[in-house]
């Protein structure tokens, strides 16, 4: 059986109104359909985090490539890698915490060590990786996550373009001297390198809690 949330849009209390008074039928009406209760059902649920999570993502992507895109036009790709190694993770928790959501990329080829996989993104990341090995395409996916109360919505992240290359490319060809030697500096353990367009780079991973999403069906 699926199961059934309710959803209290609102409660209006009429305490004001005396017994000898009486409400007005726009009033009543108003109260009638502020107190309306709405079902949604699971799939319902699933259907609407998944579109949210396909925006939540889009957005953080945007935000990252804009961010990254001024940097390399005011400072090169050198002075750009100085800007995402402090500023990439403060612009997705700036959209993180406009969506009451936990955002965060995670990938086996990772730069910054705080992206490398849990145990649980692993077998959701090997499952991308052998899509893409086997020009399979990768759909985004929801899981349920903490008896159900969280909804975790991830979505591969491919090589978008050639600009990309000029820190995820090959060295020497790419990827400038200077730029490998920036790499090197702030990214010890650097293991996101050697790619191509369309390469599989990680994956978005995002816990939504299902309040979140009740809340906005």
């Amino acid at each position: 059986m699926r199961k059934i949330f309710y959803i209290l849009l609102s409660i209006i209390t009429l305490s004001s109104c005396g017994s000898n008074e009486r409400v007005s039928k726009e009033v009543f009406d108003e109260v009638n359909k502020s107190m309306e209760v709405k079902k949604v059902n699971e799939a319902d649920m699933i259907q609407k985090a998944m579109e949210w999570g396909n925006e939540i993502s889009q957005e953080a992507q945007e935000s990252l490539i804009k961010a990254l895109q001024n940097a390399i036009s005011e400072k090169g790709v050198p002075g750009a890698i100085e800007f995402c190694n402090v500023e990439a993770l403060p612009i997705l928790q700036e959209v993180a915490d406009i969506y009451s959501v936990e955002i965060r990329r995670a990938s086996f080829d990772y730069r910054n060590p705080a992206d490398k996989p849990t145990d649980y993104e692993k077998g959701i990341l090997d499952a991308y990786a052998y899509n893409a090995e086997n020009s399979i395409a990768n759909e985004p996916n929801i899981q349920k996550l903490d008896n159900g109360d969280v909804l975790f919505y991830t979505k591969a992240i491919q090589i978008p373009n050639a600009l990309c290359l000029n820190c995820h490319g090959t060295v020497g060809k790419e990827i400038s001297p200077e730029t490998s030697a920036k790499l090197k500096e702030l990214y010890p353990e650097d293991k996101a390198i050697g790619h191509e367009v369309g390469d599989l780079r990680g994956m978005w991973s995002i816990r939504i809690p299902k309040k979140e999403v009740v809340k906005r069906m």
